[in-house]
């Protein structure tokens, strides 16, 4: 029986996802297990480590039930970015594990934070890197730091439960804030300050290589062949991109999840404000991200909070968000003079101010709950222009392609606001899945299904659909994006008096 399929592992914020894919990129099947997060307290985000094993192995068993396990030619691994845990010696957490949703480190950040760490990181001070909330641990809980023997993410958590090897790849590894993104390896300044050191961090592999073959044990487990190679690819952003095939220069994904997150492709390292950058998917790339703190969560919020829409008044297959589409479609541009700032929980990208919250600005009494919705779209593709202007500016080279997916780019009025507002093509990504797509590129390329990682993109992505813009919408949104732009500069300070700080 020839090797023909792959299995793509996406470790994500709240499950587990196992995809088969055959060569040409379609998926063939698929598990998927979920598993929950605790809100300790508030800005602190935690998980219990195992649930990621227990979850992947469980998603793998089930959708390796659905093909014929001796046709899987490799697995390889994506997962939720910053995340990492603090294992002991025998590889047994020592704590929960700390999300990238955790932002306990503020203080951290003011102290340590600096000019050097964002250039030998590429990530400008926030309290997303994992580097800062270790500083913390080993202020607040120095016996944790003491006992650890080992400090992975959660790719590297898995790859030594599938393999028994501690390795990850850098692109899983850098968003952690401990890798110089010049010479893909760790810091060591960095990790001195946070009490670690090499033999406390997995071992770093380029992204797409094999890190081992699969246990006898974890191979009795899910039906999988033992001494299957396991790939270490990258983190979920930077692996959507290669679900897009952003491998070359002047192309871009936008994927409108619970954030908005948009990457574009990079062969040489820089950093800035505009932008963070990530070790990109293929070896010795860079992926320099925008990162926006909303997206479908404020879509979420809306309908649960305001719209008075819920199964009592919809009729039977009809959604929320199907009947404000329609209603946000008879509003014109600009939402008769109402706008969103979209920062329910913070701004990222270009400000980096966790100070930031949402704002509707504009409200009268002509405004109902159809402009606010549409004023919603629209923030986030005002807020997309204000990035992707940003990353031009930064670069000197303007985008040829933007690839849409996520949960948001199934909105088709979405997606013409989007169009409209940069004044460019869009195109939907062929896959939605992209994120674990691009898991199973990495273990196409490593198993020899196709020549090279390039070569593997090109062949199993694509797209479906294009968005054209509307050249009298973009001209009205053009005025309109620069009142947006002035909306969070006058209100910063304000931000920061209501947050209880002083200016």
């Amino acid at each position: 029986m020839s090797r023909d399929l792959v299995i793509g592992i996406d470790c994500s914020t709240t499950a587990s996802k196992a995809v088969v894919w055959d060569r040409t990129g379609k998926a063939v099947a698929t598990g998927r297990r979920t598993y929950g997060l605790d809100h300790v307290q508030s800005g602190w985000v935690e998980q219990n480590a195992e649930d990621w094993w227990t979850a992947t192995s469980a998603a793998l068993a089930d959708a390796v039930k659905q093909v014929q396990a001796d046709r899987i030619a490799a697995v390889a691994i994506t997962h939720q970015r910053e995340t990492f845990v603090c294992l002991d010696a025998a590889g047994k957490p020592l704590r929960p594990g700390i999300t990238w949703m955790d932002i306990r480190a503020t203080a951290e950040v003011q102290e340590h934070g600096s000019d050097d760490v964002h250039r030998i990181t590429g990530k400008p001070p926030n309290p997303t890197p994992a580097w800062y909330k270790l500083l913390w641990l080993r202020k607040h809980e120095p016996e944790t730091i003491r006992r650890t023997a080992h400090v992975v993410d959660v790719a590297g958590y898995l790859v030594n439960k599938l393999t028994g090897e501690w390795a990850t790849s850098w692109a899983c590894a850098d968003p952690l804030g401990l890798v110089d993104l010049r010479s893909f390896d760790y810091d060591d300044a960095l990790l001195d300050k946070a009490g670690l050191t090499r033999g406390k961090v997995s071992r770093l592999l380029p992204p797409g290589a094999i890190a081992g073959g699969l246990t006898p044990d974890v191979a009795a487990l899910t039906g999988l062949p033992a001494g299957l190679p396991v790939v270490v690819g990258a983190g979920d952003g930077q692996s959507a991109g290669l679900g897009c095939n952003v491998t070359r220069p002047g192309r871009a994904y936008l994927n409108i999840g619970t954030g908005t997150v948009s990457g574009v492709y990079a062969d040489t390292y820089s950093h800035s404000m505009a932008y963070r950058t990530m070790g990109g998917p293929v070896p010795g790339t860079y992926i320099l991200e925008t990162f926006i703190g909303g997206g479908t969560q404020n879509i979420v919020w809306f309908v649960e909070q305001l719209s008075g829409l819920d199964a009592t008044t919809l009729k039977p297959g009809e959604t929320a968000e199907q009947v404000l589409e329609a209603m946000a479609a008879k509003v014109p541009e600009g939402a008769a003079g109402l706008l969103c700032l979209p920062y329910w929980t913070g701004a990222m990208t270009p400000y980096w101010d966790g100070h930031a919250r949402g704002a509707f600005v504009g409200l009268s009494g002509l405004h109902g709950k159809s402009h606010m919705y549409r004023a919603i779209l629209e923030a986030i593709a005002l807020e997309e222009r204000l990035l992707t202007t940003g990353v031009e500016a930064a670069t000197g080279r303007e985008l040829d392609e933007i690839v849409l997916l996520g949960g948001g780019a199934r909105s088709p009025l979405w997606c013409q606001i989007i169009a409209n507002v940069l004044g460019r093509t869009v195109k939907l990504a062929r896959e939605q899945e992209s994120t674990a797509l691009g898991a199973g590129i990495h273990a196409a390329a490593a198993a020899g299904l196709h020549s090279s990682l390039r070569d593997a993109a090109d062949a199993m992505t694509g797209v479906h659909r294009s968005f054209e813009p509307d050249p009298q919408s973009h001209a009205r949104y053009a005025t309109i994006f620069e009142a947006y732009r002035s909306i969070y500069p006058g209100l910063k300070e304000s931000f920061r008096l209501l947050n209880g700080t002083t200016p």
